[in-house]
């Protein structure tokens, strides 16, 4: 018997999340399950002048709806929304700190949600070269089954009602 990590394959995967993870910004992509009554809170580092952004949609449970607050590392409140079901929030960071970001599921007494979010720091570069000052819509028909393929990383979020099955579900810190 070989020695755990020894096997012949493990050398480039290896490598090639190294690299995934080299091209990676800060931050967070998580989808996770919200109980009834509950809150459920993250916390992400942010340098002052850094540009960071939330987005997030409720997959499943109920309406479809959460709370959700972002707060400065002053306790102040930047974001605020209640029974949303997705939304998008972009802030400079004015001060330098850990930012809160808060799921809330307070309102339901017997419905959990699951929730999608995806929270980035710092500008994302072009995704092709001479795209920084032009807008361009970037579209490929994929088969739903495709989501589901054991990928790591999700290319998109999960936007406005898209089913995904359970064993779609991804964790994904980039650092």
């Amino acid at each position: 018997m070989g020695r755990a990590g020894s096997h012949p394959a493990s050398a480039p995967l290896l490598l090639l999340l190294v690299l995934l993870r080299a091209e990676r910004l800060p931050g967070a992509e998580l989808t996770f399950e919200l109980p009834d009554s509950a809150k459920q809170c993250f916390h992400e580092d942010v340098e002052r002048g850094a540009r960071f952004s939330l987005d997030y949609q409720v997959i499943t449970g109920g309406h479809y709806d959460v709370d959700c607050y972002v707060e400065d590392p002053l306790g102040n409140t930047i974001y605020q929304e209640t029974k949303k079901q997705y939304d998008s929030f972009t802030h400079r960071a004015e001060v330098k700190g850990v930012y809160q970001f808060c799921f809330s599921n307070e309102f339901s007494t017997f419905s959990h949600k699951t929730v999608y979010f995806d929270f980035q720091v710092g500008d994302e570069p072009p995704i092709l070269p001479d795209m920084g000052n032009r807008v361009t819509a970037l579209t490929q028909d994929l088969p739903l089954e495709f989501l589901g393929s054991g990928s790591v990383f999700h290319t998109a979020p999960l936007w406005k009602g898209l089913a995904v099955p359970p064993s779609a579900y991804t964790i994904c810190l980039r650092h």
